[in-house]
């Protein structure tokens, strides 16, 4: 599987943005997919994750109730709608797709990373 993240940029406190992933390669609609994401000097961690149908979500605490995770499998794209964005969520981010369910896609236990795309919010 190939993936390509777009849609990062630099946006102000309070300000939203939505990063979108293309996928190409393989059967996009039976992998698990999620973002992740790696600030400056701090370890890459995990943002969210979405199950194959897209019916089920799982968020990091740092950003649930503020960030949305979706698919559309008939585009192979899965979308992160970010919202009340604060300069801690600067950070390059990526989207990842995995054989496993939501949750070990939370663990990292992922089969493919996709490229980056930076994200900047300004206090």
């Amino acid at each position: 599987v190939q993936l390509q993240a777009s849609g990062g940029g630099l946006v102000q406190a309070g300000g939203s943005l939505r990063l979108s992933c293309a996928a190409s390669g393989h059967t996009f609609s039976s992998y698990s997919l999620g973002w992740f994401r790696q600030a400056p000097g701090k370890e890459r961690e995990f943002v969210a994750s979405i199950s194959w149908r897209g019916s089920s979500t799982y968020y990091a605490d740092s950003v649930k109730g503020r960030f949305t995770i979706s698919r559309d499998n008939a585009k192979n794209t899965v979308y992160l709608q970010m919202n009340s964005l604060k300069p801690e969520d600067t950070a390059v981010y990526y989207c990842t797709a995995a054989v496993g369910s939501l949750v070990l896609v939370a663990r990292g236990l992922i089969d493919y990373w996709g490229q980056e795309t930076q994200v900047t919010v300004s206090s």
